[in-house]
C-alpha cells in the first residue's frame, strides 16, 4: 500500500519528473507530458493548470 503525501509533494515530484523526461526528449509536446505526470502524480486540475504555466514560463525564457 502506498501511503499518501501531500500535494506539494507530489507537485515537486512532478516538475522533477518532467525536467527529466524534457532532458532525454528537448522536443516533446508539454501539454500531453503535463497531462502524464497530473495522471502519474495524482494533480488536482488546479496543479495540473499550475504546472503547465510553470513549463511554458520556463520554456519561453530559455528560448529568449
Amino acid at each position: 500500500m502506498s501511503t499518501v503525501q501531500p500535494k506539494s509533494e507530489q507537485l515537486k515530484k512532478a516538475v522533477k519528473w518532467i525536467s527529466e523526461k524534457r532532458k532525454e526528449n528537448p522536443d516533446i509536446n508539454l501539454t500531453k507530458l503535463v497531462d502524464q505526470a497530473g495522471f502519474q502524480f495524482d494533480l488536482s486540475p488546479k496543479d495540473s493548470q499550475f504546472l503547465l504555466r510553470l513549463v511554458r514560463d520556463d520554456d519561453s525564457q530559455n528560448s529568449a
